[in-house]
């Protein structure tokens, strides 16, 4: 193994852990599989980082090695941003969470200054949410601003604004749900969703990330 090999393989991610038994109108079947299909991202973030340092060798992709240099990196993108989401959206819910925000919290207000309310807020949010496809609706910071938006990202890497933020992450791939609702219940599973929202770490991260 290389130097560069080795130090490769010293700084792989590791899994992080989740106690999330007993969410309401989240099965712990859901989350047992879901936990499992996060794992795999961790892994495949891990081989693919491998084999890209291990192509680079000496540091120089010849023209021969480029397409194939080229996938790799493309398959990292997808695999590392399914590993990061994952951990943003398993650690912005609770066991208990406290489902219905306080309105004169740091997110409170914020939502209230970007949209007119609470209420437009989660009203946005929630039309993100059940746009069709798989995907993530997620709330950003514009740190440059403080303005909260909502945005839909497809897959895992596409639709990330430059710069932004995420607080308040969620899943609405099929695997998040499918064990506890049909496809037609995706509203259900957001319902649920809120319902276990840890609102205090989504104070600590735009509080973090706000403009100074």
């Amino acid at each position: 193994m290389s130097r560069s090999t080795s130090r490769v393989a010293s700084l792989q991610y590791q899994p992080k852990d989740f106690d999330l038994h007993g969410l309401e109108g989240i099965s712990d079947r859901t989350l047992s599989m879901h936990l499992k299909l996060y794992e795999g991202y961790v892994k495949a973030s891990n081989t693919l980082r491998q084999q890209i340092d291990e192509m680079l060798g000496d540091g120089r992709i010849d023209r021969e090695e480029m397409p194939a240099y080229s996938e790799l990196n493309r398959r990292l993108a997808f695999e590392y941003n399914g590993m990061r989401l994952h951990e943003l959206y398993f650690t912005n819910l609770s066991p208990g969470g406290t489902g219905r925000i306080q309105t004169d919290s740091s997110f409170g207000r914020a939502a209230g200054d970007s949209f007119g309310s609470f209420d437009r807020w989660r009203e946005d949010f929630v039309s993100v949410g059940m746009m069709r496809g798989i995907g993530w609706a997620i709330c950003y910071l514009d740190p440059a601003c403080g303005r909260l938006s909502n945005h839909w990202i497809s897959s895992h890497e596409y639709g990330h604004v430059a710069g932004f933020v995420p607080l308040l992450v969620l899943d609405v791939w099929e695997h998040a749900y499918l064990l506890d609702y049909s496809p037609s219940e995706r509203s259900e599973y957001i319902d649920a969703f809120f319902r276990n929202v840890r609102w205090a770490l989504v104070d600590e991260r735009l509080d973090l990330g706000a403009p100074k």
